[in-house]
């Protein structure tokens, strides 16, 4: 997935109200961006922090930048993305390169198809010889400890929605899988945050005894693009 328009670098002064963030601009010039992530954004939100903030395409849009990357440590895996509407974007294009090995077999998709209770499927997968594949993608940029990605950063009841509607295609015979993207380069493997929200927890356990599979992808980031990068391996038990 590349930006479409060239990101302008930037310093986190501070992140508020959940959806507005205030950033310097290197010419000294003080904007407020628009912060696309409802998360906690634990770590991710340190004052002073180097950031970068794509200009808004549409002239009439009161908020003129969102913020898109901050740089959590030096070197090339100091990147983190922390717009939550991209990774569905990053997934389309693994899914027409077929990148991701265990989906590979599914010749076309549809986004966006309802499904379960008044719910949408991120992507359905389809293949002459195989049934359907229901993909919910969930977006991942919480690191505690060192290498180790967890979802989720706050208390999701719509996540544990959708563990629970997946749980459910896979009773009826369907294939379910939960894709977690995690938006930085310098994790080993990712687990549940079971401490942060137990309910999504025990969901995801359940799911996962029903046959909901589960996996995970890392990204490549720079300031031009982000693009679905390594399988990283599900830690298990969860706690």
């Amino acid at each position: 997935m590349q930006f479409t328009n060239e990101l302008i670098r930037g310093t986190l002064i501070k992140r508020y109200k959940r959806f507005l963030s205030d950033h310097r601009l290197e010419n000294a010039e003080v904007v407020t961006a628009h912060c696309p992530n409802p998360g906690a954004m634990l770590g991710l939100t340190m004052p002073e922090s180097e950031v970068w903030l794509s200009p808004a395409t549409n002239p009439n849009r009161k908020l003129k930048y969102t913020w898109e990357l901050i740089r959590i440590s030096r070197g090339s895996q100091g990147l983190v993305g922390i717009n939550t509407n991209h990774p569905n974007r990053i997934v389309a294009e693994a899914l027409n390169k077929k990148t991701i090995s265990e989906l590979k077999e599914y010749g076309s998709f549809r986004p966006e198809v309802p499904y379960g209770k008044n719910s949408r499927i991120d992507f359905l997968l389809e293949a002459r010889d195989s049934s359907p594949c229901f993909v919910e993608v969930k977006n991942v940029h919480l690191l505690r400890k060192p290498a180790c990605a967890e979802f989720p950063d706050s208390v999701t009841a719509r996540g544990t929605k959708h563990l629970r509607e997946l749980t459910e295609v896979v009773k009826a015979g369907g294939r379910a899988v939960m894709l977690y993207v995690v938006q930085r380069e310098d994790c080993k493997y990712f687990r549940i945050a079971d401490d942060i929200d137990p309910v999504y927890a025990s969901a995801f356990i359940e799911a996962k005894e029903s046959g909901v599979e589960a996996i995970c992808y890392d990204c490549k980031l720079s300031t031009q693009e982000i693009i679905l990068s390594r399988s990283l391996p599900i830690k298990y038990p969860i706690s």
